[in-house]
């Protein structure tokens, strides 16, 4: 078979395995779950197997921590962010009634200048506002109500734990017979540019991953701190969206100062929220991306 057989064969196999996924999305859900939770744990699970001599032992002592963190999670923060959702809630008509106190003498003068633009402009704000809570609250009874939506739910609870502890304890099976499928005049490159493409993708992502949660702790505890309502439900969102740059910082910065600017008759208590995004910004571009990821990817910290 020519190279170009070959790479018509495998071209076209691929794409079979792309339809496949696609076709069979939501029933996969579960098992790339497991397979990415697999994938990131091994690198632990190898060491300690190292030390007690037992994979399958370093397969439940690794699950059961992951377990344990995963419940200590739903049992401190759930509740807690349930509060500040149901509070943000019963004092949500207060806080249109103070912003509405604040930009009025605004819209006062707007209607003096220009009377039509500015009706025009209520009745537009206004017409779009609606909308859009209408379709938050359409989007949300259908995620909540939806027969479908519990069902994927529990399989990524009950089928991703169990895909994931399998896959840990024969991961290295499954590694042999990858590379056994491997043409063998081309193995050994192979071997090597899939090990370098893991060392960088497993240490960025890994990287990353320890960056949000970084920002996210840090952005949860000092926007509580300075008394924001919403402080812990803001800064872990900052956290989960850091991932992507600077969505995480600029979306979060919003929502907080225009909460802060609602709920403070105290501009000093805005410049502490502002504080809290600066040192958030300086530790993430000083400390934490130039180590946790810079590092793990080959960069020097100056290139970061």
């Amino acid at each position: 078979m020519s190279n170009m057989q070959k790479l018509i064969v495998w071209s076209a196999a691929f794409a079979l395995f792309l339809a496949g996924v696609y076709v069979l999305r939501d029933v996969l859900l579960p098992f790339v779950a497991g397979i990415v939770i697999a994938y990131f744990l091994d690198p632990v699970t190898s060491k300690l197997q190292k030390r007690i001599h037992s994979r399958i032992a370093a397969v439940c002592i690794v699950s059961a921590v992951l377990i344990l963190l995963f419940l200590l999670c739903v049992l401190i923060v759930v509740p807690i962010v349930q509060k500040q959702l149901s509070l943000f809630v019963a004092n949500l008509p207060l806080y249109v009634s103070l912003l509405w106190e604040k930009i009025e003498p605004y819209v006062n003068d707007v209607r003096h200048l220009l009377p039509k633009q500015a009706d025009t402009l209520r009745q537009n704000a206004a017409g779009h506002l609606s909308g859009g809570v209408k379709i938050l609250l359409g989007t949300a009874q259908k995620l909540l109500s939806g027969s479908m939506a519990l069902v994927n739910l529990l399989s990524v609870l009950v089928i991703t734990p169990v895909v994931a502890f399998y896959l840990l304890r024969d991961w290295t099976k499954f590694c042999l017979a990858i590379r056994r499928l491997m043409p063998r005049e081309e193995a050994k490159t192979i071997r090597s540019l899939l090990a370098q493409m893991n060392d960088i993708i497993s240490g960025f992502v890994r990287g990353q991953a320890t960056v949000c949660l970084c920002l996210g702790v840090f952005y949860a505890v000092g926007l509580t701190l300075s008394g924001l309502d919403l402080g812990l439900l803001i800064g872990l969102g900052i956290g989960a969206m850091s991932f992507i740059p600077y969505v995480g910082s600029t979306v979060g910065f919003a929502l907080s100062v225009g909460l802060a600017a609602v709920q403070f008759d105290d501009w000093h208590r805005v410049a502490v929220i502002v504080v809290v995004f600066f040192l958030g910004q300086m530790l993430e571009g000083n400390v934490l991306t130039p180590k946790l990821v810079g590092e793990k990817v080959g960069l020097h910290p100056v290139w970061v």
